[in-house]
């Protein structure tokens, strides 16, 4: 007879094989269940300002079986599953799962040390700091961001877009496109970066002002980090690589709004006068520490680049002046990766030059290392990658581009060719490697495995978020806006959809 557990097992004196079926047979839907009505009580304490309430329920969270498996869970089902920290420890086996949940227990909890690391900067010389937290630490700051999560999420500026449930980069993009598109829209933006944002910000502040287990919070900051069998102490900073150091950055970085609604936004009798409200066409989009804002004035610009200098100050924050800048949307500006400018009065938005030349960057060092391997393999090797960066800019205007990358990739693809058979005929070359398959001419394939076009991607507008709508409190209309992204992408793709599936969705998202 099969049990699901939903409830604390013990785990003393278990075999393996015991530990195995324990995790095999967890009800895992039962448990979403809980911990997701526990954060639903936790955002409307919070909307309530009722921190005591708040607190109590996150005990509960922290300390339920529930929340300490899904929490395993999700550490070792990510990317970096296979990544150890100091201690060399990983969760592959389900045995090794079970027992680790058993064993997280905030009571007795010790952070250990982080193992520092140094990655590259797309494009730069410089190096970015990783820090890599042990299997048991990742799992502690997945449960406490569970229970912090609910909290962020009730009190985040509404034009925040990065690392928070259900937003994503497209919908800062749809957001700019909707603030700065009308012909009476916002012609000066202040484009801002944070300088070392994760590295730099104060303890001192995050302790008086993140709402989560205090001692627990203060062991995560000052772990330390071990580099070269070296041990340095973190003083600042919440580690990029930590699963609680998004949310914490999240929470530190919101205000902005408020404090420019404050001082921008006409009122009467001390309220936001909403039927005249932004003078000045202020506009702020976030996607974690890069941001920018619109207004209708370059001295304007000027003046909310000092008060946000200010608000970070205390934060232990600096706005980095290499990266923030003022631009008239004439010239335009980046963002996330996209070109946002207006021609003759028309907004336009395009994949962005840094954007493309890393692409073919990218593209052109894979094949560079496939001199000696198969068609397939170099195909495999591909696919993802063009798949990836053209769907990430299916929704803006891209298809010229797609089209050109196409016949990059091509070129490459032919001297990659050529140099495998340098004495045989161009006409034999393009005949053992490219092939007629459908309609389509041109197609590099072999057997199965057929190289992805870029510009098989349709361009597809990406809907508009709701920005008052919350994760926690609007489970109904997040589940309808997934259906109708999950539609919009496979029409990107080219499957053909019934009409019904394209055109139902939307009803259903826009009457939400």
């Amino acid at each position: 007879m099969n049990v699901k557990y939903s409830t604390m097992p013990q785990g003393k004196g278990l075999t393996d094989m015991q530990l195995k079926d324990q995790w095999e047979q967890f009800d895992w839907k039962l448990a979403e269940k809980r911990i997701n009505g526990l954060q639903t009580r936790i955002t409307k304490a919070t909307l309530e300002k009722d921190w005591n309430l708040v607190k109590r329920l996150q005990y509960l969270l922290v300390n339920s079986f529930s929340g300490k498996m899904l929490a395993v869970k999700k550490v070792t089902s990510n990317k970096g599953k296979r990544t150890s920290g100091i201690d060399g420890e990983i969760w592959i086996d389900p045995a090794s799962k079970m027992k680790a949940a058993l064993n997280l227990i905030a009571g007795k909890y010790k952070a250990k040390p982080l193992k520092r690391t140094y990655i590259e900067k797309p494009g730069k010389r410089e190096k970015r700091p990783l820090s890599i937290p042990t299997m048991g630490d990742r799992a502690m700051q997945a449960l406490l961001n569970m229970a912090l999560s609910p909290v962020a999420e009730a009190t985040a500026d509404r034009c925040s877009f990065g690392f928070r449930k259900f937003r994503s980069a497209h919908d800062a993009c749809q957001q700019l496109f909707n603030c700065l598109a009308q012909g009476k829209s916002a012609k000066w933006i202040l484009e801002a970066d944070i300088k070392g944002c994760f590295d730099n910000i104060n303890h001192e502040w995050i302790m008086e002002n993140i709402p989560i287990h205090k001692r627990i919070l203060l062991k995560i900051l000052k772990s330390g980090y071990v580099y070269f069998d070296t041990l340095f102490p973190t003083e600042i900073g919440t580690p990029q690589g930590g699963v609680l150091s998004p949310t914490i950055a999240n929470m530190t970085l919101d205000g902005i709004e408020n404090i420019l609604a404050k001082k921008y936004y006409s009122r009467k009798n001390g309220n936001v006068d909403k039927s005249n409200c932004n003078l000045h066409k202020i506009n702020f989009v976030r996607y974690a520490d890069d941001f920018v804002v619109t207004t209708d004035s370059e001295e304007i610009a000027l003046e909310i680049k000092t008060l946000i200098t200010e608000f970070l100050k205390p934060r232990g924050l600096t706005l980095s002046e290499e990266k923030t800048k003022i631009t008239y949307i004439d010239v335009g500006f980046d963002f996330l990766g996209w070109n946002f400018r207006k021609y003759n009065g028309k907004l336009l938005i395009k994949p962005s030059e840094k954007s493309i030349a890393t692409i073919i960057s990218k593209i052109s060092d894979t094949i560079k290392k496939a001199k000696a391997w198969s068609q397939k393999n170099l195909i495999d090797e591909l696919n993802p990658i063009i798949t990836g960066w053209a769907n990430y800019h299916h929704s803006v205007v891209s298809s010229a581009i797609f089209h050109k990358l196409d016949n990059i990739v091509y070129n490459m693809l032919y001297l990659w060719a050529r140099r495998r058979h340098h004495d045989k005929s161009r006409h034999w070359t393009v005949k053992k490697y490219w092939h007629s398959i459908g309609t389509r001419n041109w197609v590099f394939a072999e057997g199965d495995k057929v190289l992805k076009h870029f510009s098989d991607v349709k361009i597809i507008r990406h809907p508009a978020l709701k920005l008052e709508k919350n994760p926690y409190l609007n489970q109904d209309y997040f589940k309808k806006r997934n259906t109708v992204l999950k539609t919009r992408m496979r029409g990107s793709m080219g499957e053909i959809l019934p009409p019904d599936l394209i055109l139902k969705p939307f009803s259903l998202f826009w009457n939400a």
